[in-house]
């Protein structure tokens, strides 16, 4: 096939879908953005933000790259976090991970997947922070499962270094950061409770 003339249909009736159950959905949803949330996660398909969390369209502000990263040198995501923060004001960065995730499983084996690489260096890092703990693993998908865990908890570390979320917490904005991983099989959500609302509380569970 080579046009996308089927999206075009979806999307059509998927629109008149959406207007039949509410004829203002549309109108009321153009008007403004004022979202809670900054969502941080992966670029797999099959980790929609609005749908898993039950949240319609204009409720949670996205970011998504491979592994779910926040990186010191990514423009791209320290400028989503700083929007989010200075000029829509969210409560919440939740940065989301899952269990099985490709690019977390690239960075553990010896592969090389070209221009990707660079980019999986930064899991590989978390890897080695964290070798005493994953070298107690054997088995092939728990070290991936473990590593994705691990990984959240290193972005949520990021984000709390950020200027702009020091800036943030420095003038006592209320904006929590949390850190989750999602469940591919079962459709759950779980709590890393490495949940943070200034550095303090973070270092201290951190060293904890």
């Amino acid at each position: 096939m080579n046009t996308i003339q089927h999206l075009f249909d979806n999307n059509q009736q998927w629109a008149d879908k959406i207007t039949q159950e509410d004829p203002n959905f549309f109108q009321n949803l153009s008007e403004q953005q004022t979202p809670k949330y900054l969502w941080i996660g992966c670029s797999d398909s099959r980790v929609p933000a609005n749908a898993l969390l039950n949240l319609d369209p204009g409720e949670v502000f996205v970011h998504r790259n491979i592994a779910n990263q926040v990186i010191h040198t990514d423009l791209n995501c320290l400028s989503v976090i700083q929007y989010a923060v200075d000029v829509l004001k969210v409560e919440h960065i939740i940065v989301c991970g899952h269990y099985g995730c490709g690019g977390i499983g690239a960075a553990l084996d010896d592969k090389s997947y070209g221009l990707i690489d660079n980019w999986l260096r930064h899991i590989e890092d978390v890897y080695r922070l964290n070798q005493e703990q994953m070298d107690k693993v054997t088995d092939e998908k728990d070290r991936i499962n473990l590593l994705c865990e691990l990984n959240v908890i290193e972005q949520v570390a990021n984000i709390c270094n950020t200027m702009t979320l020091v800036n943030a917490w420095q003038r006592e904005q209320d904006i929590t950061v949390h850190g989750v991983v999602y469940n591919l099989q079962d459709g759950i959500l779980k709590d890393l409770n490495v949940s943070a609302n200034c550095r303090k509380s973070y270092f201290k569970k951190s060293t904890t």
